[in-house]
């Protein structure tokens, strides 16, 4: 008796212990997965991601959506006041048209970016940046034939570099509000890169080789998670900006030309 009751405990023992190996066994094989993807590299963005991601009347505002509405109110702080330069020191009458373009999109641009920023609680800065400053810096100081051709190709690349960042937005965007502002500044920047060509001064290989240089800027959170928040606000989109583009011009001869 004594040692068939031995034998039972015996058998309980081990039946429960390759139980408990089993259930730590599963466990090991579920947490494995998840911290071996979390350690990884380049995998930690999921949670900053969301944490980025904020809920809007309007649908979803990413990180992405906040670094474009951001780089629209820059972009008019200091292009404005080129295309004011153009319009009193360009040498050309194209020159002169491009200027007016900038000066008439960014006007339109901006109270559009400010109204954006306004109906998502969103700050806007006040000042263009330091390369920005410097860009208009070179634009002052330059006279003549030497400041169509700066004004031309610097505002040029910058609206080259723009330019995927707005496709990008529009394409992936989960805000109806930031949809709405991306049509309009695909609208401006495609119309001002047309305006500043048509003056024949920009320098389409060194522009290639900048653009090249710099590569396509991936701003943070371009990933975007959908959020179950019901069907955001739509927003009526705005009547297109239209302006007349100066005729297509070829390259200016050089000033030593006969």
């Amino acid at each position: 008796m004594r040692s068939r009751r031995h034998g039972r405990g015996r058998g309980i023992f081990s039946g429960t212990g390759i139980i408990i190996s089993g259930l730590a066994a599963t466990f090991v094989a579920l947490a494995f997965p998840i911290w071996s993807y979390t350690d990884r590299p380049g995998t930690t963005g999921a949670d900053v991601l969301s944490a980025d991601t904020t809920l809007t009347l309007y649908g979803p505002l990413s990180a992405q959506d906040r670094d474009f509405i951001t780089k629209v109110r820059l972009a008019g702080l200091w292009e404005l006041p080129a295309g004011q330069l153009a319009e009193e020191k360009g040498t050309t009458p194209a020159v002169r048209t491009a200027g007016q373009h900038l000066v008439d999109g960014h006007t339109f641009l901006d109270q559009r970016v400010r109204d954006v920023a306004a109906k998502m609680n969103l700050g806007l800065p006040d000042e263009p940046t330091d390369q920005q400053k410097q860009w208009l810096a070179t634009l002052k100081s330059a006279r003549g034939e030497d400041f169509d051709r700066q004004f031309a190709n610097i505002v040029r690349l910058a609206h080259g570099r723009v330019f995927s960042l707005v496709a990008q937005v529009r394409a992936g965007t989960q805000n109806s509000l930031v949809r709405g502002l991306a049509d309009d500044a695909n609208t401006t920047v495609l119309d001002h890169i047309k305006a500043l060509e048509a003056t024949g001064y920009v320098d389409f290989a060194a522009l290639a080789r900048d653009l090249a240089a710099s590569g396509t800027p991936t701003p943070p959170g371009a990933a975007q998670p959908s959020a179950g928040t019901g069907s955001p606000i739509p927003v009526t989109p705005s009547p297109a900006a239209s302006y007349s583009l100066p005729p297509a011009a070829s390259s200016p001869l050089p000033s030593n030309a006969s």
